[in-house]
């Protein structure tokens, strides 16, 4: 008995030679890869522990940095009772629910209208909808902000046009968000579309001749061949929706500076002023922190979603 889970032992185990040559490339695999774990490590996991090491401490950062003085959760607990930073919260918290609940339909029909027809010229506009990704958000936010003129953008023009009067698009605390949105999804859509036209390649045609030969409608086969097959990419747009809205920076730093009347102020650009404005080091480390879990939150719950479904 013994000699035989012995012998049964020695077979599993692989010859010394292949052994040698795993290690070899084990050694190899690790140098090729050092560069750019030193580098990430320099640059992204040495700063993130530094941000959670501020983030417990009261630190001007107008002022050296032996003058941190250690808080402990103090600075997350302000967090709760500040009035300004708790509106950035809920104002991120609309721009991204909006973000996701618009741009996702949107994105699907999109995507669905250009990879199943049979449309010439289907190329071309994949093309232009991915442009808006590509360009560089500075231009666009430029291009964006003469549209939202409000004495001579094309938008308000149309408006009057039709008889009506056109609100202050980022001048009116209850447009200056929603219309931010609208720039966010212009400047997305496009991505996304692509995402889910290389889910909707994976899909198999036979499937759909099966259903038509069955007598299935197109909504039919949309709904339950289409979606399904179609949630493993779906559930990425939705993570990468809620990962690009819930950093958002740039359009606010450029168009509005958190305003009118604090409406558009939300978590990215609420660090940046706590820290670079006021020099509130330890509070924006502290927002910072809360966002990179918040983020961490979600994408684990779609994780689980999207493995879940696999099953």
């Amino acid at each position: 008995m013994t000699t035989a889970t012995t012998t049964t032992t020695l077979s599993a185990a692989p010859p010394p030679p292949i052994r040698r040559r795993r290690n070899k490339t084990a050694k190899w695999s690790a140098l090729f890869l050092s560069p750019a774990m030193i580098v990430i490590g320099v640059f992204t996991v040495i700063p993130m522990l530094m941000t959670i090491w501020i983030s417990l401490n009261k630190w001007s950062m107008f002022t050296s940095i032996t003058d941190m003085t250690f808080v402990g959760l103090d600075n997350y607990a302000r967090l709760l009772g500040d009035a300004s930073r708790m509106q950035a919260i809920a104002n991120t918290g609309v721009y991204v629910g909006l973000s996701v609940l618009i741009t996702i339909p949107l994105a699907l029909l999109i995507a669905l209208l250009l990879y199943f027809p049979k449309l010439k010229g289907k190329g071309v506009v994949r093309t232009l909808l991915f442009a808006t990704y590509v360009i560089p958000t500075i231009a666009i936010v430029i291009i964006w902000g003469n549209i939202y003129s409000p004495g001579y953008g094309p938008l308000s023009a149309m408006v009057t046009a039709i008889g009506l009067t056109p609100p202050g698009w980022l001048s009116d605390p209850q447009w200056a968000l929603l219309s931010l949105v609208i720039f966010n999804v212009w400047q997305m859509l496009g991505y996304y579309v692509i995402l889910l036209i290389a889910g909707l390649t994976q899909i198999n045609e036979e499937l759909y001749e099966a259903a038509r030969i069955d007598g299935a409608g197109l909504i039919r086969q949309t709904w339950s061949i289409t979606i399904p097959l179609l949630r493993p990419s779906l559930v990425f747009v939705v993570l990468m929706t809620f990962v690009n809205s819930i950093q958002v920076f740039d359009p606010i730093y450029l168009l509005t500076q958190g305003g009118p009347a604090n409406s558009t102020n939300v978590v990215g650009f609420e660090i940046q002023r706590s820290a670079f404005q006021y020099g509130m080091a330890g509070e924006s480390s502290a927002l910072a922190v809360s966002l990179f879990l918040m983020i961490v939150a979600i994408g684990g719950v779609l994780g689980i979603i999207m493995k879940g479904r696999k099953r």
